[in-house]
């Protein structure tokens, strides 16, 4: 072989021993950047958790100062549908943590919280609640602000699907791209800047975004239907009334004759008609009465019409008896009303509500916890229920509807399951078809 040909070969080698290096360089290169991306969300979570702990104790002023000047440029923000939103109040609950919290306000009756409407949004909070204590019940728009907003998928698996996958539309999920929850609350009471609130399923520093008023009138379907209905059978009141009068047989005052002796009035009126229309001409009269008995036929085919219609709205359609075995969740199951559907694994899921016991120990336990407002000073102290029994009320909501995730049901059968209530730290655990409550401890003792 020729000395340049060993000379290529050499430099040949370098060449590879050169790829080589850079190769491992940048495969640590990458292996630095997940680690230091990962260090960056990391930090980013622990400052937003700071600054969220700041800013319910110490509401920022000058945010909403910036959003008072900045008031033309919002307009145009508006328009796109960006907002910057401003917590109204932080909510104190019963529930401290994610796990064990209703999925729904109807799960747990006697859960409470309490809202104080920040001073930050309205020089005079108290105000902003004047005539709310007329209603019985509230819509409450918050964040879910225990997300962590790491991951949104388009399908998600409900609890109560057990598993099985469906659009995140179609659920109530707190994973969503706009982390923004809603829920209806009974409204117990308003003191001033405060508001009490029972039957809820949000956790304790929950930000509130705004209250409304629950009006049956325009919230709830049946209130719809029966507004319609009573609607359509006053009209047909009124036309049977005009097309009465335009017959001559009724003054401007009077209904349709119900005995003997408005029925001889009526006759009586009939025969002078007669006798007027011989006086004026049987050609004009007979022009008169047969626009007149057009007019009629219209009216009563119409009244038909609304008759036959409203009778079909009132009926509505047969709701057709679903299987709990079949995996029909993907069929809308028709309620009472033909205006209202809903999923037909939200009234029969596969997964079945559990029998919740007690165990001696625990019943002990709970009986000594003192209900909220009691005078006496020994003993743990609920802040929020006010009795024992309001206690397992609420705990047996809470097992009942199986709080555990379709994960945990599968794969940590075995395992105890630990959630709070109010001040109270309940230990239990799952059978077939049963939860029971082992030990209830007060948080402080923990």
């Amino acid at each position: 072989m020729s000395p340049q040909c060993n000379t290529c070969g050499e430099q040949l080698q370098k060449l590879n021993q050169q790829v080589a290096v850079m190769r491992k360089e940048i495969k640590n290169l990458r292996q630095m950047l997940d680690s230091a991306t990962r260090a960056h969300r990391k930090h980013i979570l622990s400052l937003q958790s700071v600054v969220s702990k700041m800013d319910q104790k110490e509401p920022c002023k000058a945010q909403v100062t910036k959003l008072s000047n900045n008031s033309a440029s919002s307009v145009s923000v508006l328009e796109q549908g960006i907002i910057q939103t401003v917590p109204i109040g932080y909510l104190k609950s019963c529930f401290t943590a994610k796990n064990g919290t209703p999925r729904q306000p109807t799960i747990c009756g006697p859960s409470r919280a309490e809202l104080q409407i920040q001073q930050s949004v309205f020089n005079n909070p108290e105000h902003a609640l004047v005539g709310l204590e007329q209603y019985s019940h509230v819509w409450i728009i918050f964040v879910f602000h225990k997300n962590g907003h790491l991951s949104v998928k388009a399908k998600v698996k409900p609890p109560r699907l057990n598993g099985q996958k469906v659009g995140v539309y179609s659920t109530r999920s707190p994973h969503r791209p706009n982390a923004i929850g809603l829920t209806l609350a009974k409204l117990d009471n308003v003191v001033g800047d405060t508001i009490y609130l029972s039957d809820i399923d949000m956790i304790d520093g929950t930000p509130v975004l705004d209250i409304k008023p629950y009006i049956p009138d325009y919230d709830s379907i049946h209130s719809r239907v029966d507004s319609e209905a009573h609607e359509a059978n006053t009209s047909k009141k009124e036309i049977n009334k005009e097309a009465y009068q335009h017959t001559g047989l009724a003054t401007e005052n009077s209904e349709k004759p119900e005995n003997e002796e408005e029925i001889e009035k009526t006759d009586t009126k009939q025969q002078k008609l007669e006798q007027y229309n011989i006086k004026e001409g049987a050609s004009s009269i007979g022009d008169q009465l047969s626009h007149l008995h057009s007019a009629l036929e219209e009216v009563k085919e119409y009244v038909t019409q609304n008759d036959s219609s409203l009778e079909t709205r009132n009926k509505g359609p047969i709701s057709p008896k679903i299987n709990a075995s079949e995996s029909s969740f993907d069929q809308p199951c028709y309620g009472e009303e033909a205006y209202s559907t809903i999923a037909s694994w939200i009234r029969e899921p596969p997964v079945s509500s559990l029998e919740v016991r007690f165990t001696a120990h625990a019943e002990k336990e709970l009986a000594k916890f003192l209900s909220a407002g009691c005078n006496k000073s020994d003993g743990p102290r609920f802040k929020f229920l006010r009795s024992t029994e309001e206690a397992i009320a609420a705990i047996r909501g809470v097992l009942s509807a199986d709080p555990r995730s379709v994960y945990r049901r599968a794969r940590c059968t075995d395992k105890l399951f630990y959630f709070t209530l109010d001040t109270a730290d309940v230990t239990c655990w799952f059978g077939h078809g049963f939860a029971e409550v082992l030990q209830v401890r007060p948080i402080q003792q923990l």
